[in-house]
């Protein structure tokens, strides 16, 4: 079978060489088509970035999904049909979640690999983590996403064995296989219990200092913004989920210190178990004093970004905390939506109305900035000084005297 899973063995992610894949979106009802080629254009996104190149999309519009195929059967018969057509096509990627029966009627139909959106950000995740940490995190997601799939995932179990000497006490090979997953969630359940308690540890020693958390969705320049505040080197691409790793970076401006960390990028469709798991990284944002919420304001849906993150924030208790909505790539903003001939003066205009809007659309503190030219990076660490000196007023006043 192609889509194969090994119990106890870590993913790589996907092979290293080019794929071809072909996209499957669906429009259910309450949604529109232009809902989901966005959606469709994210999960292309992501496909390329776990190393594949997209070369069709299939998209089709009902009332609730097949239970046997997700599509109608008509449409997955279509797909099929270009498949077979297609050599070089070695997956179809689906945007939501499929069940292991789904996932077993496709591949038997489709003869290659399909994958769903959970399980191509399992297989970047799986790809991107570098500490203890995070590959336990990510293993534990894996494990939590593939055990009510194991019916779709091991072909050998298709018929339960019988006849003649096969029946007797013991386990079936299915009961088997849900203990080995069920026994390797435990044993990394107490791992990550253990590296939980070094990290706590460790933020414990960090008591006495205003915390900054960059959050907001992936692939909005939050890493190349950290480099600029705290002038490291933290690993920053053009892809989703470049950074996997909590990062803490201390920061002093006009004498004041306080601590800068950049966190996992949100997106939507996340799958639950890999926020269960990734739920001691996200700590280092529940328990931060300021969030600066960075945002691509160049990308054409990011007020859905932004509701996104807002309401994965208000799932983990911090949408209370202070907090600045940092537009970055005001650059290509410009380049996509202004006109040649609009002079400083105008495009001056536009700007602050556009500022006047956001803030009063989600009700935050507003700044536009380019991490890219360096636009604006000053006036932002102004404001951020001043948030953590108020901070540090209200929370520390005994620090703050000493200034």
């Amino acid at each position: 079978m192609a889509n194969e899973w090994n119990v106890g063995q870590k993913e790589s992610g996907l092979k290293q060489e080019t794929e071809y894949a072909v996209i499957v979106g669906v429009v259910l009802r309450g949604q529109t088509e232009e809902e989901v080629t966005e959606h469709l254009d994210e999960l292309e996104f992501l496909a390329e970035t776990a190393g594949a190149k997209t070369v069709k999309r299939f998209v089709q519009k009902l009332d609730h999904p097949d239970n046997r195929t997700f599509v109608g059967s008509g449409k997955a018969t279509e797909i099929a049909q270009y498949v077979d057509q297609h050599e070089d096509v070695s997956m179809v990627i689906f945007d939501d979640d499929l069940s292991g029966k789904q996932v077993n009627i496709l591949e038997e139909e489709m003869k290659v690999k399909i994958i769903d959106r959970s399980t191509l950000i399992l297989d970047i995740f799986a790809r991107r983590a570098q500490t203890a940490q995070a590959k336990t995190q990510v293993e534990l997601a894996q494990m939590q996403y593939l055990l009510p799939r194991l019916r779709g995932l091991w072909t050998h179990l298709e018929r339960q064995r019988g006849g003649i000497g096969m029946r007797g006490p013991g386990e079936t090979e299915i009961e088997t296989d849900r203990r080995i997953v069920r026994d390797k969630i435990s044993k990394l359940k107490k791992d990550l219990e253990k590296i939980d308690k070094q990290a706590e540890t460790r933020r414990k020693g960090r008591d006495a200092m205003v915390r900054v958390a960059l959050v907001g969705y992936t692939n909005v320049g939050k890493s190349t913004l950290m480099n600029l505040l705290t002038k490291s080197d933290v690993f920053a691409e053009d892809k989703l989920f470049a950074t996997l790793d909590t990062t803490v970076r201390k920061v002093a401006y006009e004498g004041i210190p306080f601590l800068l960390t950049d966190t996992v990028g949100f997106i939507r469709k996340l799958p639950h178990h890999l926020i269960e798991s990734f739920r001691s990284t996200l700590d280092e944002v529940k328990e931060s004093d300021i969030l600066l919420h960075v945002v691509d304001v160049a990308h054409p849906q990011y007020d859905d970004q932004i509701r996104t993150v807002q309401g994965l924030l208000k799932e983990m208790d911090c949408q209370s905390k202070p907090t600045l909505l940092v537009f970055n790539k005001i650059d290509l903003f410009r380049e996509r939506n202004y006109d040649m001939y609009l002079d400083a003066a105008g495009r001056e205009e536009v700007e602050s109305d556009l500022v006047k809007g956001l803030q009063a659309e989600f009700g935050q503190e507003a700044l536009l900035i380019s991490a890219q030219t360096k636009e604006n990076i000053d006036v932002l660490r102004e404001r951020l000084t001043q948030m953590v000196k108020e901070e540090y007023q209200q929370t520390y006043p005994y620090i703050a005297k000493q200034w």
